[in-house]
């Protein structure tokens, strides 16, 4: 590329970015740490879904000291939900690296020797915070690059990087390289879309090779994604009779580190973290496909009834629920089905209401900690999304009870009826909170 011309686009591409650049909270400062915890979280991550998640760390934690000195269980704890907690891990990893180190790295360099920071973050945090003229380039930039240059080489492959990698050093000011930078990141993500990409508004099109041929979407190639794997889980909810918020959680030890269902344990979060009890499923021991009436379902003595229990999914589950965690389980018939979707993997998972029927919940098997939350309590918890997706379609199978209770009674003229539906769905229950 001509210099006249790079001069030109990159006039043109800082041009459109200080008129449409998105009002996000990472770009009102030049607080490298702050910066930082940006750029780890969105990783593989939308920006809608991270903003909350970095208020709500940035207040807890405002400062790389102050997440040095905190408990990991804290971290992954305001992490949870946010997925990939390989990420959180190494953050606080490199936090304390860089406590003990006495300054934030400012260099390239100095920053690729942080735990769980590479090429990507380095030039990220560099060029933003500090002025550092280091090129990027995440799939955004990538595929702005690839079309432009009408690529049609996997972008990730030897020569094809280093092709990339000279265009986007082409398209930095040296003056404002981290918003040159953020420009190309910008116009990738709000864009040159996947899909429907939107070429008239694109400061770089004269010269896109993709946009002369009018098949942007040609560029780059799609890569082969790896099959989705569909796993079918059950997952029982144990409340308190008393307290019917409060559920009872296991805590999985660095013993049986088997990874919690919407935490793989490449993520980073098997050990430490609290879930719901839970089994994969066989095909034959799979609760049939179409979820019970939540009225029929409730109503119907699911919690502590052996019959119903073994009639609603078989009494399989509730044998390899003892082995796993231990006392003697009665489950009910499902609640709920809920999909959740971790990379590759699409989860199908059957809730149920169950009873721990022992001489007390918190006879478990030695080496898993449980205990009782409510959601107050649960929310300072390390957890899988999951959790929480669990409990609010338990929820919205009781407050569908409720609903039909009060029609119910509305429409016999008695109170009784609705009555009986929640106040009898609370005594079913045998557990107690422990103590």
């Amino acid at each position: 590329m001509k210099p006249s011309r790079a001069s030109s686009l990159r006039r043109d591409l800082l041009s459109w970015f200080d008129r449409h650049r998105r009002d996000l909270p990472w770009r009102r400062t030049r607080d490298p740490y702050r910066i930082w915890v940006s750029e780890v979280m969105l990783q593989q991550t939308r920006v809608e879904a991270v903003l909350p998640y970095y208020e709500r760390f940035l207040f807890r934690f405002p400062s790389v000291d102050e997440l040095a000195s905190a408990p990991i269980d804290q971290v992954l704890a305001l992490w949870s939900g946010l997925g990939y907690y390989r990420r959180a891990r190494q953050l606080h990893a490199a936090a304390r690296r860089i406590a003990d180190m006495g300054d934030f790295p400012r260099t390239v360099a100095r920053l690729l020797e942080l735990p769980g920071i590479g090429a990507y973050t380095a030039a990220a945090v560099a060029s933003i915070a500090f002025g550092v003229a280091a090129p990027v380039l995440d799939g955004n930039v990538e595929r702005v690059i690839a079309r432009r240059l009408a690529l049609a080489q996997d972008p990730k492959r030897g020569a094809s990087r280093s092709l990339l990698m000279a265009a986007a050093a082409a398209l930095l000011d040296p003056s404002r390289p981290g918003d040159s930078n953020q420009a190309l990141m910008e116009l990738g993500a709000m864009v040159c879309l996947p899909r429907r990409p939107r070429c008239l508004l694109c400061p770089l099109r004269p010269g896109c090779g993709a946009a002369g041929e009018g098949r942007p979407e040609l560029y780059p190639p799609p890569r082969r994604r790896r099959p989705t794997e569909v796993r079918r889980l059950l997952v029982a909810v144990v409340a308190s009779r008393e307290e019917p918020d409060r559920v009872l959680l296991f805590r999985r030890s660095r013993q049986f580190p088997e990874a919690a269902p919407g935490s793989s344990s490449g993520e980073g979060m098997p050990a430490g973290a609290w879930e719901l009890p839970w089994l994969e499923l066989e095909d034959e021991q799979a609760p049939p496909p179409r979820v019970r009436p939540a009225t029929r379902a409730l109503r119907g003595m699911p919690h502590g009834h052996p019959g119903r229990a073994a009639a609603a999914t078989g009494d399989r589950p509730s044998r390899c629920l003892a082995r796993k965690y231990g006392g003697d389980w009665r489950l009910g018939p499902a609640l709920a089905v809920v999909r959740h979707g971790i990379t590759y993997r699409d989860l199908r998972v059957t809730v149920c209401g169950a009873d721990l029927c022992s001489a007390g919940a918190d006879e478990v098997r030695e080496g898993i900690e449980s205990g009782w939350f409510d959601a107050g309590e649960r929310s300072a918890l390390p957890m899988s999304a999951l959790v929480g997706k669990v409990l609010r379609a338990r929820a919205a199978a009781a407050a569908t009870v409720a609903g039909e209770g009060r029609d119910a009674a509305a429409g016999t003229g008695t109170a009784s009826a609705a009555a009986e539906v929640s106040g009898g769905r609370a005594s079913r229950s045998r557990s107690r909170p422990p103590g």
